[in-house]
């Protein structure tokens, strides 16, 4: 690579994105006092532009706009220009998001907005080109309209943000109303189900048309309601919808059937066409989702899913020191000679590539059948490429195929005169030769940061699919995972969580100068994975750090006038608002999941004051629950957790002993929403025991493990048989 022509201050960051743009010729500053002194010190604007390291639009606007030497001089000439990683920053993005969409209808990455020298916003929207087109005004024009507002309509401006500001205030404000206290679950749940009913798509899952998420709140609470209404209508049609969502999508090409794990969304209604780039956030929830639709259908395709997605983590997001990464990126080199890069260019394949690729005749099958005849008839592969021109308007996939499954086993079997066992067998050559062959092709960019709330996530889908599936590797890397986050993402002096560190020199993790501080979800996300570790592997030490955070999350976040949680402290004087997210959408919103972390936390702590939190939460929003509770089905599984009130399922027991084991196994192998487990080992010492007194007076019956349900630590009668266990866990 040549020497490059500029560099920027972002060259001292440490965020992948940031970086990213640290040889732009824009004199770019972080998001800090530097940038915000020099634009009130030369009265300027700021231009503020926000993004992440796999957001293909971001790059497309960097290529045309910020690389643009003559662009550049506009942006340094009239404003203050700042850089923010959205994933590092979620607190200045949810901000500015929440104004663009506002004025604008939309949002997305790249997010654009010009703010006053107090960080007021009065302009924006998301990606521009470059120059004015037929429909669109380009970038050039309009840095030059404002740059020419502000030295006309000085005062207007300043105005009109402090307008724009108080409004925004206002409409954003969730608080509880007068004597208002927890919606009505029977309510809520049905409403919610109702709504979700009439948007699903029957013939393909999911819930819209096009483009096709994830979504796994969506599922998350159908299985909760599934659980709850088992013997009625609704109940069936709610699991049939959650267990062919996710039957759909791994037979889609969201799923990366060479090298696992999911890709971020579907543009079609078929899960067909994605966009390429993979969350981390994505694996850790869908992981979750795949080991609940285990435990409730027995179906080996979906434990087959479960260790698929965790491969793929453990294989490519994991930092060698236990962390996980955050992303891989859509966009990359064709070929090694390749000079530009293509949305997934990684991915897809050439049926002429295929045939070479897969050439060997397949004996037993049909005479002539060679194992790319196979391989191309089961994934839907196409001689001029499987794409459809309309999901591909760049024509960055043309003649290109991006595999989806076609054929149940059984038909593709049939097609070529071979026994269902010996096609999956084949199918698995093939998948291995062509992993192969794709790890010659240069790799997408790699996001190496590592956000607390991301890792808590995917801890979760670890300890719950170690767990659902009896797999104690998975719940060893959760274990490790959680021990990262005690190093590197943990201040033990303060007693708070840091939000991110990164991959340095030499494969060393690394803080930046000035570490950011958790917010709220950063908090949710990790209390939750503690928990679900602690479940998985009974290691106490979990559980007590777990209720150091809630505390700790109390502290910094709580409202006591509106209830409910802020998404951030108080303390930043860069922050205009202090928001609470008031929707589920890739990732629950931060006060959904604090709802049921609150009721766990109350079960193993005894602190009563963390239900009546939990219920503070849930009236502040009741509004919303109560009108549109499609919006947040997170958070309306957590009132029907909240109103069944949570069993607490207790074996007293020597967690090394089988008949334990048996019962542990018992336990995970059931689905129940509503419960938590522990094992009171006779320890009297244990953090539990300091907790609940009450588990000393809990005993083994005949000198065998024996399970008691509780609920308000009022407890059953004492069962000792696995099957009187598992028919109380599924009441």
């Amino acid at each position: 690579p040549s020497v490059p022509r500029h560099t920027n201050r972002l060259i001292n960051e440490k965020s992948p994105y940031l970086l990213q743009h640290a040889h732009n010729p824009v004199d770019w500053y972080p998001w800090g006092q530097e940038a915000f002194d020099k634009a009130k010190t030369e009265n300027k604007l700021i231009f503020l532009s926000v993004g992440y390291s796999t957001c293909h639009w971001c790059h497309v606007m960097e290529e045309e706009s910020f690389k643009s030497k003559e662009i550049g001089e506009i942006m340094n000439e009239h404003f203050v220009c700042i850089k923010v990683d959205r994933e590092e920053r979620p607190d200045v993005d949810k901000v500015y998001m929440t104004f663009v969409q506002a004025t604008s209808g939309g949002g997305g990455w790249p997010m654009s907005v010009w703010l006053t020298p107090d960080l007021k916003p009065f302009a924006g929207g998301t990606y521009f080109p470059p120059e004015d087109g037929v429909h669109r005004v380009g970038f050039r024009t309009v840095l030059l309209q404002i740059a020419e507002q502000w030295k006309e309509n000085k005062d207007a401006l300043l105005e009109s943000s402090q307008r724009i500001l108080e409004a925004l205030r206002h409409t954003s404000e969730i608080r509880v109303q007068g004597q208002e206290s927890p919606p009505p679950a029977k309510e809520v749940m049905d409403t919610c189900f109702q709504q979700l009913s009439r948007s699903y798509d029957e013939d393909y899952g999911g819930f819209s048309k096009s483009p096709k998420f994830p979504t796994p709140v969506n599922l998350n609470f159908l299985f909760t309601y599934w659980a709850l209404h088992q013997t009625t209508p609704e109940g069936a049609r709610a699991l049939q919808m959650a267990l062919h969502t996710l039957k759909m999508m791994a037979h889609g090409g969201i799923h990366d059937h060479i090298g696992q794990g999911f890709h971020r969304y579907s543009t079609d209604q078929h899960w067909h066409v994605p966009h390429f780039e993979k969350m981390l956030y994505d694996q850790g929830q869908l992981a979750a989702m795949y080991s609940r639709a285990f435990q409730i259908s027995g179906d080996e395709f979906f434990a087959d899913v479960v260790r698929d997605i965790l491969l793929y983590v453990s294989r490519d997001l994991s930092d060698q020191a236990g962390g996980f990464y955050s992303a891989e990126d859509a966009d990359s080199y064709p070929t090694t000679t390749s000079r530009e890069k293509r949305e997934g260019a990684f991915c897809v394949w050439a049926a002429k590539e295929l045939r070479a690729l897969l050439s060997d005749p397949v004996e037993g099958a049909t005479e002539g059948t060679t194992l790319g005849d196979v391989f191309m008839h089961h994934y839907g592969v196409e001689e001029a490429g499987n794409v459809d021109p309309v999901k591909d308007p760049y024509q960055e996939l043309k003649g290109k195929n991006v595999l989806i499954v076609r054929c149940p086993p059984e038909l593709t079997a049939a097609q070529f005169g071979l026994k269902p066992g010996r096609l999956s067998a084949l199918l698995q050559e093939c998948q291995q030769r062509l992993s192969s062959a794709r790890a010659q092709r240069p790799r997408p960019h790699l996001d190496t940061k590592m956000l607390a709330a991301w890792n808590g996530l995917m801890i979760s889908g670890f300890a719950q699919a170690g767990a659902a599936l009896a797999e104690q590797g998975y719940v060893s890397r959760a274990a490790q995972a959680a021990a990262f986050l005690r190093t590197h993402l943990f201040d033990p002096d303060s007693g708070r969580l840091l939000r991110s560190c990164y991959q340095g020199k030499h494969n060393l993790v690394e803080q930046s100068a000035v570490p950011i501080q958790g917010f709220l979800e950063d908090y949710v996300f990790v209390i939750q994975a503690l928990f679900d570790l602690y479940e998985a592997s009974l290691e106490q030490g979990w559980l007590e750090w777990a209720l150091h955070l809630q505390h700790m999350q109390d502290k910094l976040f709580w409202d006591p006038k509106g209830f409910a949680y802020f998404s951030t402290e108080a303390s930043d004087p860069s922050l205009l608002l202090r928001l609470k997210d008031d929707q589920d959408g890739a990732e629950p919103t931060p006060n959904s999941i604090a709802v049921t972390n609150l009721l766990r936390a109350a079960c193993y702590s005894g602190h009563m004051d963390w239900v009546e939190k939990a219920g503070k939460i849930l009236a502040a929003f009741s509004e919303r629950l109560q009108k549109i509770p499609i919006t947040l089905p997170e958070m309306v599984r957590a009132t029907a957790v909240f109103h069944h009130t949570l069993k607490q399922i207790i074996i007293c027991g020597d967690p090394q002993g089988e008949d334990t084991k048996e019962m542990l196994h018992c336990v995970h192998s059931v689905f129940s929403p509503n419960k938590v487990l522990m094992v009171a080992d006779g320890d009297n010492t244990g953090f539990l025991y300091r907790q609940l007194p009450f588990l000393a007076s809990l005993e083994r019956k005949d000198g065998k493990a024996t399970a008691y349900i509780c609920s308000n630590f009022t407890c059953s009668l004492p069962v000792t048989s696995v099957q009187e266990l598992r028919g109380m866990l599924s009441l």
